[in-house]
């Protein structure tokens, strides 16, 4: 196994609160729908041998997530035709982060609209099959 810490210049702000680790099927090389999609800065990458990934970690403004292989003894499995999971994420521009999120690569699970409990929502399932809410209260 090798491990790649990506230089970020200015270190990005400390990670609050919890840390979501999502499964990704074996075999994985480019997560790079995360950068493209929502300005994700990959903090590093914990590689396989053979250049796929094992683990990978990522930072959103203050928020942290994993990405991990699927393995044997991971307990976890990458969302192969659904999930029990959606991951909110709240930002300024709920119309463009989707539009961002669609040209890297998500396809649209519900449009963009205004709900009258006081958001505006939209949800994108990523290249892997992760259900995301991009959101703003309003």
């Amino acid at each position: 196994m090798n491990v790649k810490v990506f230089d970020q210049g200015s270190r990005p702000r400390e990670p609050k609160g919890f840390a979501p680790e999502l499964y990704i099927p074996n075999g994985v090389s480019d997560v790079s729908f995360y950068e493209k999609a929502f300005g994700a800065v990959e903090l590093r990458r914990f590689g396989n041998d053979d250049g796929t990934i094992h683990v990978s970690e990522f930072i959103i403004g203050d928020a942290m997530f994993h990405l991990h292989e699927q393995t044997q003894h991971s307990g976890g499995l990458s969302p192969a035709g659904g999930t029990t999971v959606l991951i909110g994420l709240f930002v300024n521009d709920v119309h463009a982060v989707v539009a961002q999120a669609v040209a890297a690569g998500a396809k649209i699970a519900s449009p963009v609209q205004d709900y009258d409990y006081g958001y505006r929502q939209g949800s994108i399932i990523d290249p892997f099959g992760h259900q995301w809410q991009i959101q703003k209260a309003i």
